[in-house]
């Protein structure tokens, strides 16, 4: 069985005619399905730890990586963005990507109309799973309007240091409208176009990780180098921090990963089974990468892995079994370390926090990896129906069409705010640093 996400946030059942009797009124009502209270809790809990790894996970990580004199800057504009995330979820996003009024023909296939500002939404609606169990309407909203905020959120690891606050705030909305919302429908709701294709991808492969890197790094371009780069060393300022967050991330991408299947069931201890081990054999993997290139295993490399480990296993999660998790995230470190090393010195861009050498890279390593730990030959759960190789292209095709949409949807987005406030702060903020000069303030006194 494929374990996919859907577009599953439409109650079950339609309303009844009014001219029907009352007692088959009644009947009707009472046959409404309702939220089953333990997959519900799991969900929510899943959720709240998908906040975790934004805030303080993400901010933790990434603000610890930066300078010290942008470290504020950095971790204020991951919080900024969840935040006017979540609210742009409510009101059109959740409508554009899983809507209840399901949009005819081709433009069907890219987004979805109707739930305007959750309009229709109760504490009785329901959200579908992928059994006969379904969860309440707003927990469902809720889990992925997590999604969407740390994806947007993700990005500004290519774009920290640099990047004014004014521009953050205004290509937030822009984006997540023209790029994030049009992918989520085409890998997750039933009539997406990537879905109807059979691409698996679990907890977010393309969705989130290959969307984000491709998009920073787009942004990246556009931005230009950070004024020393790559002449001045500019180490992280604090490992520790960031090796608190990497500690936060990890705990929190289980919600992510696990609560992937919606259900507290065999599928969601599967996720987090996997999520343990790729993450580990990550770790392990680039710290010996390290040592073999003639350096030292670095609390950097160890994080560095975790983080490929848990990019590579999410479109996984649930479509691998553990054996095919570990291959993953020793692949992942391998191809995300010689992305971060060798590839972006000798294209020359400036992707700060490497959000595309570890997420772009490493999510386009697990989504195509996903079509071959999927099959049972790997432990995986899929049933043989599909070939190895017609699996693979399906899973390279989404690949390929995540990349081109997130490439030019964020090149026009950045295009519109370069154009109308610009992007970047003056020469005099970068030196003096974002903290003080876009917040007025000093992480460290």
């Amino acid at each position: 069985m494929i374990r996919k996400l859907t577009g599953g946030a439409m109650a079950l059942g339609a309303s009844l005619a009014a001219a029907t009797p009352v007692w088959a009124q009644e009947a009707a009502e009472a046959a409404k399905p309702v939220a089953n209270p333990g997959n519900n809790a799991w969900m929510m809990t899943a959720t709240v730890l998908v906040l975790l790894m934004i805030i303080p996970g993400l901010t933790l990580f990434y603000g610890g990586l930066t300078r010290s004199k942008n470290m504020l800057s950095t971790m204020t504009q991951i919080g900024a963005t969840a935040c006017l995330a979540m609210l742009v979820w409510v009101m059109w996003g959740f409508s554009l990507a899983f809507g209840s009024t399901p949009i005819e023909g081709f433009l069907g296939q890219f987004i979805s109309g109707g739930s305007y500002f959750l309009a229709g939404m109760t504490a009785e609606t329901t959200a579908a799973t992928f059994t006969d169990e379904v969860i309440s309407e707003y927990v469902f909203v809720s889990f992925q309007m997590t999604f969407a905020a740390i994806t947007a959120a993700l990005i500004l690891g290519a774009t920290a240091e640099r990047m004014k606050f004014s521009a953050v705030m205004a290509f937030v909305p822009i984006w997540l409208t023209i790029v994030y919302f049009p992918i989520a429908h085409m890998v997750w709701a039933g009539d997406g176009l990537l879905f109807e294709a059979g691409a698996l991808d679990f907890a977010g492969g393309t969705v989130v990780h290959i969307n984000a890197g491709v998009s920073g790094l787009v942004l990246a371009y556009l931005l230009g180098k950070r004024r020393g780069y790559p002449s001045e060393p500019m180490p992280p300022h604090s490992m520790t921090l960031t090796m608190v967050g990497t500690g936060l991330l990890w705990v929190g991408w289980f919600g992510f990963n696990a609560g992937s299947a919606l259900e507290a069931d065999g599928f969601a201890g599967l996720a987090m089974i996997n999520t343990f081990v790729a993450t580990a054999a990550g770790a392990l993997t680039w710290m010996v990468i390290e040592k073999l290139a003639g350096h030292k295993g670095s609390a950097l490399g160890f994080c560095s892995g975790v983080i490929a480990g848990l990019v590579a296993v999410t479109p996984a999660a649930g479509n691998s079994g553990p054996f095919g998790a570990i291959l993953l995230g020793i692949l992942s470190s391998i191809v995300c370390y010689f992305a971060v090393a060798k590839l972006k010195a000798k294209f020359g861009y400036d992707d700060s926090l490497d959000a595309f050498g570890i997420h772009g890279v490493g999510g386009i390593v697990g989504a195509i990896g996903t079509g071959i730990v999927y099959q049972p030959f790997l432990g995986g759960p899929g049933d043989g129906s599909t070939a190895l190789g017609a699996q693979l292209w399906i899973q390279t095709e989404g690949v390929l069409v995540t990349i081109a949409w997130a490439g030019i949807g964020t090149l026009i987005a950045g295009l519109i705010v370069k154009t109308i406030i610009g992007l970047r702060v003056t020469e005099e903020v970068e030196v003096d640093g974002l903290d003080i000069s876009e917040h007025g303030e000093r992480a460290y006194n």
